[in-house]
C-alpha cells in the first residue's frame, strides 16, 4: 500500500496579479505577518505533514531551515509577484511586522489571514490548515515577538545574502574543563560469564485514541485511519484490526498487545523509553489530549512491566503544538511546566527526587541505575531544527549542554560510565548544538559507555569519530525502531544487551535484538498477534562484538556487498521495506546517515566514494524519514 499521496502541486497556485491583494485582511503589513506565521509553520511540521512534502522511502536531502524555505519562496514570489521585490521595501515590511506583532489583537487576524495562505499554498487541507494555525498562533507569535530576528536577518533569508545575514542560529561553544583527556582506552571483552544486563527499549509508541479499524488509510489528512478519515474505495481494504502499512499510528490494543507479550523475551533490568506518546494528529490537539495520552500510556507500561525500573525522556511529539519547548526563561501559560509537572507527577515511583527536580525545570535529569553507572536522559527538544522558540535563543538552551559536560566530568572523576538517552538522534539536531554534543562525546569517550535514541522510526545508528582527524571511530549512537507503524512499517521494539552490574563492568552494549509485529499475518481474519525476533545484529551482520569500530566497518562492507546492504535496508524498516528499489543515491546517503553523528557535516562521508565526491557533488545528505 502507498506510504502517502501527495497533491499535485502543478497549477495550484495564481500569481499575485491574478489573486490579488487580499482586501479583507487589513492592512499590507499584516498580510506580511499572516506570512510570517506560514513560512514559521513550514519550518516547524515535519515534512511528512506537508502536501508539498510527501514523506519518502527513501533518505531525504538535508532539510535545515534555509533549505525549506527555499523550496517554499518560489511559491510565494508566484503567489504575490514578487519578482521585483527590493531589499529595502523587505526590510521595511518586516520592521512593520516586529512592531505589528507588539499588539495583542493582532494576534487573530494574523491567524486569520495565515489560515487563507496556508490553503493558497496547498501546504496542508483546507481543515488541517485551520486547525493548525489557530493551534500554532499564540506561541508563534509570542516566539515571534520575543526573537532577536531582525528585518536584516529575516530578509537576507528570503532574498539572499546580498540583503542580510541569516545567523540567528550561529556557531556557540561550550566549556570544556581544564582536565587534560586521559588517552583513549577502550573497552576490553567481559570476563566469561559475568554478568549481562537485558534493557528494553521502547520509543515512539505514538498512540492514536481515534483509531478505527476499517477506515481510509489513505485519506487527505497527514494522519490516517481513524475517525474523520472516511472509508476507503470499495477497490481498496481499510485499515487493519492492529495497525496498517501507510500514515497511521497505532490502536491501544496493538501497544497493550507488545507490553503484554514480553514475557518470554525478558525478564528485563530497566527499560529505556526515549518518547513521543501522542499520534501524529498534530492540528488539533490539546493540552488534555496530551496529557492523557501520557497517563495512559505510563500506567499501561507500568501494569505490564511492574517492578522493573523504567527511564523514560522527553519526546518531541509530547507538547502541543508540536515541537514546542520553550527554554526555562520562558514563564507563564507559554512555558511547558504544565507538560514537566505532570510527567514528574506520572514517573515520580520510577525517578529519585533531584532527577525529578531538573525534569521539573528542564525535562532532563541524571540518576544512578547501579553503582559504577550514570543514565543521563537529555531532552532533544533543545536541540530541534523544529522548535520555533529557539529563534529567541539557540545558544545551549536551558544550560543541559553545559550541565552534561558537568555530569561527564563528575563521572570521570569517579571512575562511573555513562548511558545517554534521548529522542532525536544527535545527527538531526541544530548545526552549533550537534557540533557541540560531538565535541563532548569525543572528551569524554572513555566515560561514555552508550547512547541509545529513537525519532527517525527506523533501525539505524550514527557514529562518532575523533574531532582530529574524523577516521577514529570512538563512540556509537544507536537509533531504535519505533512502534508505531508510521509511516507503511511493522511495529516493533528493540532490546539491548549489556554488560552487566558488577565490579569493573564497562557497561557497553554487546549485542541487541529487534522484535516486530508482522502486521500482514496479524491482520489476517481471525489471527492472534505473534510478536517475534526479526534479528540479532552480531549474528545477522557478522560483527565481532558491538563497539564502534565494527558499526564504522560494517558501513564500508555495505558499499561494497550488496547482499549485505539488502539485508541491512529490510531491517532497517522492520521488514516491511519500500517497493520502491534504493538505487546508488539511496544506498550511498543510506550508508552517509550512519556515518554522520554530526549534523551538516559532509567530510564524515568523504570516504564512502572515490575520490571524496560524495554527498557534496550530489547534494544529498540524509535526514530523519517520518518523525
Amino acid at each position: 500500500m502507498p506510504r502517502c499521496e501527495a497533491s499535485p502541486r502543478q497549477n495550484c497556485l495564481r500569481s499575485g496579479r491574478e489573486q490579488g491583494q487580499d482586501r479583507s485582511s487589513g492592512a499590507p503589513g499584516l498580510l506580511w505577518m499572516g506570512l510570517v506565521l506560514v513560512l514559521a509553520l513550514a519550518l516547524a511540521l515535519p515534512d511528512s505533514l506537508l502536501l508539498w512534502a510527501p514523506a519518502e522511502a527513501h533518505p531525504l536531502p538535508a532539510q535545515g531551515h534555509p533549505a525549506r524555505l527555499h523550496r517554499v519562496v518560489p511559491q510565494l514570489r508566484d503567489v504575490f509577484g514578487w519578482g521585483n521585490l527590493t531589499c529595502p521595501v523587505c526590510k521595511g515590511l518586516f520592521t512593520v511586522i516586529n512592531l505589528g506583532l507588539k499588539k495583542e489583537p493582532n494576534v487573530a487576524r494574523v491567524g486569520s489571514v495565515a489560515i487563507k495562505l496556508c490553503n493558497l499554498l496547498k501546504i496542508a487541507p483546507p481543515a488541517v490548515c485551520q486547525s493548525i494555525v489557530h493551534l500554532f498562533e499564540d506561541d508563534m507569535v509570542e516566539a515571534w515577538r520575543r526573537s532577536v530576528l531582525s528585518p536584516s536577518e529575516a530578509c537576507g533569508l528570503l532574498l539572499g545574502s546580498t540583503c542580510g545575514h541569516w545567523d540567528i542560529f550561529s556557531s556557540w561553544n561550550i566549556s570544556l574543563p581544564t582536565v587534560p583527556k586521559p588517552p583513549p582506552k577502550p573497552p576490553g571483552p567481559p570476563a566469561p560469564g559475568a554478568p549481562v544486563s537485558r534493557v528494553l527499549f521502547l520509543t515512539d509508541l505514538h498512540w492514536d485514541h481515534d483509531y478505527l479499524e476499517g477506515m481510509d488509510p489513505d485519506c487527505a489528512d497527514p494522519l490516517c485511519c481513524r475517525r474523520g478519515s472516511g472509508r476507503p474505495p470499495a477497490s481498496r481494504p481499510g485499515a487493519g484490526y492492529w495497525g496498517e502499512y501507510s500514515k497511521c499510528d497505532l490502536p491501544l490494543r496493538t501497544l497493550e498487545s507488545l507490553l503484554s507479550g514480553l514475557g518470554p523475551v525478558g525478564p528485563f533490568d530497566m527499560v529505556y523509553w526515549t518518547g513521543d506518546i501522542p499520534a501524529h494528529d498534530v492540528w488539533h490537539q490539546t493540552r488534555q489530549d496530551q496529557l492523557r495520552a501520557l497517563t495512559t500510556i505510563t500506567a499501561l507500561v507500568r501494569k505490564f512491566l511492574g517492578p522493573v525500573p523504567v527511564y523514560p525522556a522527553v519526546g518531541n511529539h509530547e507538547s502541543t503544538p508540536v515541537n514546542s519547548f520553550p527554554p526555562p526563561f520562558i514563564e507563564g501559560n507559554h512555558s511547558s511546566s504544565w507538560l514537566y509537572e505532570a510527567m514528574a507527577k506520572a514517573w515520580e515511583n520510577w525517578l529519585p527526587a533531584e532527577a525529578l527536580r531538573t525534569l521539573r525545570i528542564g525535562g532532563f535529569y541524571a540518576l544512578s541505575p547501579y553503582p559504577g553507572l550514570r543514565l543521563i536522559s537529555l531532552n532533544m527538544n533543545f536541540c530541534s531544527r523544529e522548535n520555533f522558540w529557539l529563534l529567541i535563543n539557540s545558544t545551549d538552551p536551558a544550560g543541559q549542554l553545559q550541565w552534561l559536560v558537568g555530569e561527564l566530568q563528575a563521572a570521570e572523576d569517579r571512575g562511573d560510565k555513562v548511558h545517554i538517552i534521548g529522542h532525536i538522534p544527535p545527527g538531526h539536531c541544530l548545526k552549533s548544538w550537534s557540533w557541540n554534543y560531538y565535541r563532548i562525546i569525543a572528551r569524554y569517550e572513555n566515560t561514555l559507555a552508550g547512547q541509545f535514541f529513537g525519532h527517525t522510526h527506523v533501525d539505524e545508528f550514527e557514529v562518532f569519530y575523533d574531532e582530529e582527524t574524523l577516521s577514529r571511530p570512538l563512540a556509537v549512537a544507536f537509533l531504535a525502531p519505533s512502534a508505531t507503524t508510521y509511516i507503511g512499517l511493522n511495529p516493533g521494539y528493540r532490546v539491548y544487551q549489556i554488560d552487566g552490574n558488577y565490579s569493573g563492568s564497562s557497561h557497553v552494549v554487546l549485542d541487541h535484538e529487534t522484535y516486530i509485529l508482522n502486521l500482514t499475518e496479524a491482520n489476517i481474519p481471525g489471527a492472534m498477534p505473534h510478536w517475534q525476533l526479526l534479528y540479532r545484529a552480531r549474528e545477522t551482520y557478522g560483527l565481532l562484538n558491538a563497539l564502534p569500530e565494527a558499526w564504522h566497518n560494517l558501513v564500508y562492507r555495505m558499499r561494497g556487498d550488496m547482499q549485505l546492504f539488502q539485508t541491512f535496508w529490510f531491517l532497517y524498516h522492520k521488514g516491511h521495506p519500500p517497493s520502491e528499489p534504493c538505487g546508488t543515491p539511496c544506498r550511498l546517503a543510506t550508508l552517509c546517515a550512519q556515518l554522520s553523528g554530526r549534523a551538516d557535516s559532509p567530510a564524515l562521508c568523504r570516504h564512502l566514494v572515490p575520490g571524496g565526491s560524495f554527498p557534496e557533488a550530489q547534494g544529498l545528505w540524509p535526514r530523519p524519514l517520518f518523525c
